[in-house]
């Protein structure tokens, strides 16, 4: 019951390791709430989970589904302690010239304009009751790029780079900022990554990870609690790797 207590929202917890976050959390004592593009995914989990977790459709990229998604957490739980930036998406691999302008407004949006937004309403939250968790996920693609994924690999690094300034910036406030690298994983973006789904491609991409698996949702549910507990408590502006030895 490491969470016991603590209010916390997962954006992406539809699938993928936001729902692995989800689970885990709610496993530790937290109540949930899940925020999902896909409406019909996230109350699937959200029913899977019991009274302890809730879900609303949010579109991480609009600030006014941004608020709507704070004030349902605190109206449904009464606070927020957490919150975990998950939602993301990729490109499939291609020459970096390629990709068309629309894509990469897209990636631009998702995986880095969401986590500005968020900061923007929650933010001010954690300033005034002195403490809480933000935790944003990266990837190793930040911190070790493969070619034909540039604009991916960077909307990555840039949360490296904004986890990090958050970190020292929001330390004054009791606030820790955190993220989690993972590698490619078991979930609805792995075929995206590596462009086609075959035993051939996923024999290449394991042959890169030293524990010579994916990364699970559950790995990652593991890792962000950790992160997200108390235990964790003088740990802030990591960007912790979940990904079998890849970026060694």
């Amino acid at each position: 019951m490491r969470l016991e207590q603590k209010i916390a929202i997962v954006t992406g917890g539809g699938s993928g390791f936001g729902a692995g976050i989800a689970r885990k959390f709610v496993a530790e004592g937290a109540r949930v709430l899940i925020a999902d593009r896909d409406a019909e995914a996230g109350e699937r989990v959200a029913a899977s989970l019991g009274a302890n977790a809730h879900s609303v459709r949010v579109d991480v990229t609009r600030i006014a589904d941004v608020q709507a998604m704070v004030d349902a957490a605190r109206e449904r739980f009464g606070g927020l302690h957490i919150l975990v930036n998950n939602a993301g998406m990729g490109h499939l691999p291609q020459p970096m010239e390629n990709v068309d302008e629309a894509m990469f407004d897209q990636i631009f949006a998702v995986n880095m304009k969401s986590i500005y937004l968020a900061a923007r309403v929650v933010v001010p939250l954690m300033k005034a009751q002195k403490g809480g968790v933000i935790l944003n996920m990266a990837s190793t693609a930040g911190v070790s790029p493969r070619p034909r994924l540039t604009w991916y690999n960077a909307s990555k690094g840039w949360v490296i780079t904004a986890t990090r300034s958050m970190a020292v910036e929001l330390a004054p406030f009791g606030v820790r900022v955190v993220a989690l690298n993972p590698v490619a994983g078991e979930t609805p973006m792995l075929k995206t990554f590596m462009g086609e789904d075959t035993p051939e491609m996923r024999a290449k991409f394991l042959s890169t990870i030293p524990l010579g698996r994916f990364s699970t949702p559950e790995d990652l549910g593991n890792a962000a609690c950790y992160l997200c507990s108390d235990e964790a408590s003088m740990i802030t502006g990591v960007a912790m790797e979940v990904d079998g030895g890849r970026c060694i």
